[in-house]
């Protein structure tokens, strides 16, 4: 499990954040590394094939299991890309290099998956779920730090394509471990999850998947459509990101949440009429992977919407928003780092990776405490608004830090960093990324436990990771867009104007405070 978790941590870490720090030295533009950053929405929409790994095998590698096989399949191409990439120079091939990383990042989503069904599959009594989750986050912590902080400090020495080509080796290793682990067993039916889909006719069901299927679809190619012609252009006149954001990616939002809600709560009403007393019919093969893609993506909507109704779309907007505001900006770090600011690999490492990570830790728990002191509402507003108010901590920062060395000098900081030997533009660093890290840590724990509040329990694990999905897509659509703005006005503005995008996620918390308070009011007078 901890090798898994290893194997899973490395490609996440490599591709969503490192790898910017290559494309920033490398002088490729940063409306282009904001659109390259769209490859991390395969994590967020793994949960769309992820019925197919249930039931379909491999042919050639039946042998190894049902999860192993894939394993090995996801474990061999992702060690192969690396290598690849290695061999590529993005600013000369940025086409060939963003294919590579499209596959990479494909790749591991879908190991993601399997070693979510492998670690529920294997726990038992001895090895517990909890247990193997544990490990599971040790190994992706290990990962983080080699693909992270490791990668840059090795960077500065042998250069990227060595490192990358080393990171496919430790991703080859792991295929050992994987042939050496237990395979599992193909699930027993469930009867009780058939009937209750079963409520609502599977011909609606079909229906309702395929108006769902077509939207996301449209979404897909149009997303994909777009990064190809922005990243094959040599030369020439590349589409506008900014037009894009504007005219484009609303149309999006409808495609892949709005229409599927509209979906959830048409067959919601088909349930509530047609009742009980449908009779069981076994699936076949195709019927299966319908169902599971029902099961994963229309259900846990409709369980979202039954019960909401129209206060379902302050919980959606709130979902959207909630996280916009670090990341949309999140793969501009390592240029703003590195390239604007000037700070060395090791620099960057140590105040982003190590000293970065004990502080989102800190923010974590202070998000635990003030959950249990204010209540989960005045918690996730307070993230919401700490969340906003860091990015203007990084738009100081930009300008030269001034508000930062004031708040340094009078709270003692600035002594201490003297006395230590630290520099001062290191001090700065610090401060930014602890401020922010410790907002991110304290809005993401109040975030999360407010999706968990809101999940249904009976489909509490499939909803949580449809929701969990929608937080990052407004986020990453806009980076483009972010990226160009960056290279027209400078980092700072574009900071405050990311400060001000968080006050739209404050604005829904109020809303749904309100709302939940009315709902518990009327509960409280009701029959």
């Amino acid at each position: 499990m901890l090798a898994f978790g290893f194997s899973a941590g490395l490609p996440y870490t490599l591709l969503l954040g490192t790898l910017n720090a290559w494309l920033s030295e490398a002088k490729v533009d940063l409306t282009t590394i904001g659109i390259l950053s769209w490859i991390g929405l395969a994590y967020a929409f793994k949960f769309l094939w992820s019925p197919l790994l249930d039931h379909l095998q491999l042919p050639l590698l039946r042998r190894l299991g049902r999860r192993r096989s894939w394993l090995v399949v996801c474990q061999a191409v992702l060690a192969i890309a690396f290598v690849v990439l290695a061999s590529i120079d993005p600013a000369l091939g940025i086409g060939s290099f963003a294919l590579v990383a499209v596959l990479a990042a494909f790749t591991s989503a879908t190991q993601d998956v399997v070693v979510d069904a492998w670690r529920i599959d294997v726990a038992d009594k001895t090895a517990t779920l909890e247990l193997l989750s544990t490990i599971y986050q040790f190994g992706y912590r290990i990962a983080a730090l080699v693909g992270g902080a490791l990668a840059l400090v090795l960077a500065a020495r042998i250069g990227w394509a060595n490192v990358y080509t080393i990171m496919g080796g430790l991703m080859a290793l792991v295929i050992l471990v994987t042939m050496a682990a237990p395979d599992t067993t193909a699930p027993v039916g469930d009867k009780a999850k058939a009937l209750e889909l079963q409520q609502v006719p599977r011909k609606y069901r079909n229906v309702g998947l395929a108006i769902v299927a077509i939207s996301w679809t449209w979404a897909i190619f149009t997303i994909g459509s777009f990064m190809v012609s922005s990243l094959s252009v040599s030369g020439g006149q590349k589409p506008d990101a900014g037009s894009f954001i504007k005219f484009t990616a609303p149309w999006i939002v409808v495609a892949t949440v709005l229409i599927p809600a509209v979906v959830a709560a048409w067959m919601l009403k088909l349930k509530r009429n047609a009742g009980a007393g449908h009779r069981f019919r076994p699936p076949t093969m195709i019927d299966k992977v319908a169902d599971h893609t029902y099961y994963a993506l229309i259900l846990p909507l409709a369980e979202l919407v039954g019960p909401l109704r129209w206060g379902s779309l302050i919980v959606l907007g709130l979902i959207l928003s909630y996280r916009l505001c670090d990341s949309i900006w999140g793969p501009f770090a390592f240029p703003f780092y590195l390239e604007e600011l000037h700070f060395t690999h090791d620099e960057v490492a140590f105040a982003s990776k190590i000293f970065g990570v004990l502080m989102t830790i800190g923010g974590i728990a202070l998000g635990g405490i003030l959950f249990v002191w204010l209540g989960r509402m005045p918690t996730l507003i307070l993230g919401a608004l700490v969340a906003a108010a860091s990015n203007l901590l990084y738009a100081d920062l930009a300008s030269g830090g001034y508000w930062i060395d004031i708040f340094a000098h009078y709270t003692g900081i600035e002594f201490l960093a003297n006395y230590v030997g630290v520099p001062a533009r290191m001090t700065r660093l610090m401060l930014a990324i602890s401020g922010e890290n410790v907002a991110g840590g304290l809005a993401g724990a109040a975030f999360i436990a407010y999706l968990s509040t809101i999940a249904s329990k009976e489909y509490s694990a499939v909803q949580y990771a449809l929701l969990s999905s929608l937080t990052f897509l407004v986020g990453s659509l806009g980076r483009g867009a972010l990226g160009q703005a960056i290279e027209v006005h400078g980092y700072a503005p574009v900071f405050r104007f990311t400060a001000a995008l968080g006050l739209i996620a404050v604005a829904f918390c109020l809303m749904e405070w309100g709302r939940s308070r009315r709902a518990v009011a009327g509960a409280g007078t009701g029959p």
